[in-house]
């Protein structure tokens, strides 16, 4: 497959993975898309299911070999894990730790926040729990 038709599918997964179903992002993955590829800003299609809560198509996108502990975006964003974090997304939690996402990986290359600390700012108890039960380590920052 040619360079410019995997940017689109890759642009178009990312969209599906954000906005649409996994139906759409079968029928993408079906034509060609890869599901670990990024498009032009960096974003994964699991990073984009992920920050929006899409459980059913994180789960879909993991089924199809979308690595969970890969970081998304070019410093803006993070890895999927902090993500569903950060906004309490619960079930998507659950499916990225079931699918071997780290609870202690934190985001900016080992220089930001972890899953935990994202949880912790938000009224997110049922995430805390989550995380805390797959391992999650409460870190202190000394500066």
């Amino acid at each position: 497959m040619n360079r410019r038709r995997q940017k689109k599918l890759s642009k178009r997964l990312v969209e599906a993975a954000t906005f649409g179903d996994s139906t759409q992002i079968n029928a993408l993955l079906r034509a060609g898309a890869r599901p670990e590829a990024s498009d032009a800003e960096g974003t994964t299609p699991l990073y984009a299911a992920s920050v929006t809560g899409a459980a059913d198509n994180v789960l879909c996108l993991l089924a199809a070999g979308a690595l969970p502990n890969i970081e998304s975006g070019r410093g803006a964003e993070g890895t999927p894990l902090c993500a569903a974090a950060c906004w309490g997304h619960a079930e998507t939690v659950r499916f990225l730790l079931a699918h071997g996402a780290d609870p202690d990986l934190r985001e900016d290359h080992g220089m930001g926040r972890s899953p935990l600390e994202w949880a912790m700012t938000g009224p997110y108890l049922e995430t805390i729990a989550l995380l805390l039960a797959a391992g999650a380590r409460p870190h202190s920052r000394a500066t």
